[in-house]
């Protein structure tokens, strides 16, 4: 089943007098959706107990959950002081995904800093590679995937190739595809269903349908320019994209069941229920087709 929502609380959260995410699961379910992504981009700084209460209302009202990893993650940091701080943040976002009864850990995988792009990627990949399988080896992966994320900016590691790359060395990762980033980096190449087609097909290619099938998508229309993302926008925006409609047509085309998190810039929760109605709009047609 494709389930929609938002990345965090969004401006009508707020407006209409709720205050904190507790109350963000009943207020998420009550617009339709199933889904919410809480971030800690800025560091853990949650308690345990807190993440526990919070994720116990999500359970009850049936949302599934997934947890952004901080933003400071580097795997291709030459800093090996620095390379265990990132280890750091994987490992206790596990402790979070645990409280929270959360199965998805979405993370920035590295930047290329003063290095080659080449010798970058490598170093993240041989570093990912062996902590989640030293991870898996001791079975603390079990129900749980780590989602390196598609980026936006060419200084960053996450081309949809890199992250599928980074993807074969374990089992337990599964893509987060930005499509947002994606096409800004690419300077608005998602235009149609086909170019949705050729990053699926590649993506089933190199890790299979079934990890395919149940890949991590952020979705939202972002501003560009020479060096890729700039802004998050709203679905408000006509001048940069991507559309909604080509994507969700190649997914009723493959039968895949992502999760879909809307990553607007404070409309997120009102572009994931258009999306929704969209994708469900969509579906009932094949359906009768």
């Amino acid at each position: 089943m494709t389930l929609f929502g938002p990345a965090g609380n969004s401006e009508d959260f707020f407006k209409e007098n709720h205050k904190t995410t507790m109350e963000a699961a009943k207020w998420v379910k009550e617009k339709g959706l199933d889904a919410f992504e809480y971030s800690f981009g800025r560091g853990y700084t949650m308690p345990i107990a807190t993440a526990e209460k919070i994720g116990n209302v999500f359970k009850n009202e049936g949302i599934k959950l997934s947890l952004h990893a901080p933003y400071f993650i580097n795997f291709a940091n030459p800093d090996e002081i620095m390379f265990g701080k990132t280890c750091g943040y994987i490992t206790t976002g596990i402790k979070f995904l645990r409280a929270f009864g959360s199965d998805r850990l979405i993370f920035h995988p590295a930047s290329v800093g003063k290095a080659d792009r080449n010798d970058a990627f490598n170093l993240a990949k041989e570093r990912i590679s062996a902590l989640v399988n030293s991870l898996d080896e001791q079975g603390l992966l079990e129900g749980i995937y780590l989602c390196p994320e598609t980026m936006g900016k060419q200084m960053q590691i996450g081309t949809y190739e890199e992250v599928l790359q980074i993807c074969t060395c374990n089992p337990h990762l599964i893509p987060t595809f930005d499509f947002g980033h994606i096409n800004a980096l690419t300077h608005g190449s998602l235009k149609t269903k086909e170019d949705y087609l050729k990053i699926f097909n590649r993506s089933i290619e190199l890790i299979g349908f079934e990890r395919t099938a149940m890949c991590h998508i952020h979705f939202s229309k972002i501003q560009y320019g020479e060096k890729g993302e700039i802004r998050h926008l709203n679905f408000d925006d006509n001048i940069y994209g991507p559309e909604f409609m080509p994507l969700a047509e190649a997914l009723i085309e493959l039968g895949l069941n992502p999760r879909i998190i809307c990553e607007s810039a404070g409309n997120q929760t009102k572009d994931s229920v258009e999306m929704k109605r969209i994708y469900g709009e969509m579906l009932a047609h094949k359906k009768i087709m």
